[in-house]
């Protein structure tokens, strides 16, 4: 397990026994110094470097940053958390500072194809670093099953925003991971932050699970929805509207109007039905129409309300502890399958047992209590 552990989480001493002694939590601090007492000076030029430029608003570090935590580089994995820790203790102090308060306003955007997510983001962009803010996009992109590339072709239809210098943009390949949001967005979002950006949007891939992957890491989640989309749209209503903060219909110009219209009365009626997220919020439904700068304004003082709101009860810091813990997990999860998967007691197993699969020979119930049983037998 140890090797497991290093990839993912340089705090080794959490999965020892020692914490079942309950031992104080200055082992932590403890195992983290001698995680950088490992570092070659080289690394320690690198790491100094990253984190100098970073927190002075680099982009050129920024990008550098989060190149080294997307790295499936097992080194290079150990070498992202020694920086991420460093950079979080940098954000703990600047929150501190803050009175407590959060720093960035995180926002989650989403929608099928053809909502015109792009063409938003480059006008709510514009808009908001003329206001004086500091914007960074994550912007994740489906990579192909067979081939695992991807487009990435954000900073192309983002022409303006990209050659802004108070926006960041970074496109990310999904590289297949489940909910199309990749397994190191939450840890970009934090180096955003690091970075001086105040507004990190993270626009997510197409509809479906990537709405319930991004909600456990932004702070209000937006859904765009276009005109007249049809009967296709039934089938995610229900599921992503209760997962939305805010909706908004847009392309609401031209021949679009009235279907944009109609759209925004049929879903405010079926707002009402549906479970809310926050006992404090009352999610609304908007019309915009981002080529035109048509209601992005309002859409910006709807997103500041409910930001104060959530702020002044206590509700965002709490949601985001717990978005905390659900990453945790989530990491916890991919790990131990990726330790699973390349066990020795496991690994030469597993194109036998899936091949009987695939052939009727084994149910997969079965085949899967098989590789299990390996697996706890390891010792």
């Amino acid at each position: 397990m140890r090797s497991l552990t290093l990839r993912r989480f340089p705090l080794c001493s959490f999965f020892t026994k020692d914490i079942r002694r309950r031992r104080p939590c200055h082992n932590f601090s403890a195992a983290q110094s001698r995680q950088v007492a490992e570092l070659s000076e080289q690394e320690h030029r690198l790491l100094h470097r990253l984190y100098g430029g970073l927190i002075q608003g680099q982009r050129a570090c920024l990008a550098e940053a989060i190149t080294l935590i997307e790295s499936s580089h097992g080194r290079k994995k150990e070498l992202a958390q020694v920086l991420l820790q460093k950079v979080l203790s940098y954000h703990r102090e600047q929150e501190l500072l803050n009175n407590g308060k959060p720093l960035a306003f995180r926002v989650g955007l989403s929608g099928p194809p053809g909502a015109g997510k792009s063409t938003f983001i480059e006008c709510f962009g514009k808009m908001l670093t003329g206001k004086g803010h500091r914007v960074s996009v994550l912007a994740v992109d489906p990579s192909s099953s067979t081939s695992g590339g991807s487009l990435l072709g954000d900073k192309t239809r983002m022409t303006e925003l990209s050659k802004d210098m108070n926006a960041y943009i970074r496109a990310s390949p999904t590289r297949g991971t489940l909910g199309g949001v990749t397994r190191t967005t939450n840890e970009a979002i934090l180096l955003c932050e690091g970075g001086g950006y105040d507004v990190v949007l993270v626009e997510t891939v197409g509809v479906g699970q990537s709405e319930f992957a991004v909600a456990d890491m932004v702070d209000m989640f937006v859904l765009l929805l276009p005109p007249a989309g049809g009967d296709e749209l039934q089938g995610i209503k229900r599921g992503i509207i209760e997962m939305a903060d805010l909706v908004a219909v847009t392309k609401a110009d031209g021949d679009l109007l009235v279907p944009a219209r109609r759209l925004q009365a049929e879903y405010i009626s079926a707002m009402k039905l549906l479970r809310k997220r926050s006992k404090i919020w009352k999610p609304e439904v908007l019309r915009i129409a981002a080529r035109y700068g048509e209601g992005i304004v309002e859409m910006w003082d709807k997103m500041t309300t409910f930001r104060d709101l959530m702020l002044s009860s206590g509700e965002l810091q709490r949601r985001r502890s717990r978005q905390q813990s659900v990453w945790m997990w989530n990491l916890i999860q991919e790990n131990v399958l990726e330790h699973f998967r390349n066990h020795p007691a496991v690994c030469d197993q597993i194109p036998l047992i899936e091949g009987k699969v695939l052939n009727g020979l084994l149910s997969p119930g079965l085949a899967a209590d098989l590789l299990l049983k390996a697996f706890s037998a390891r010792d």
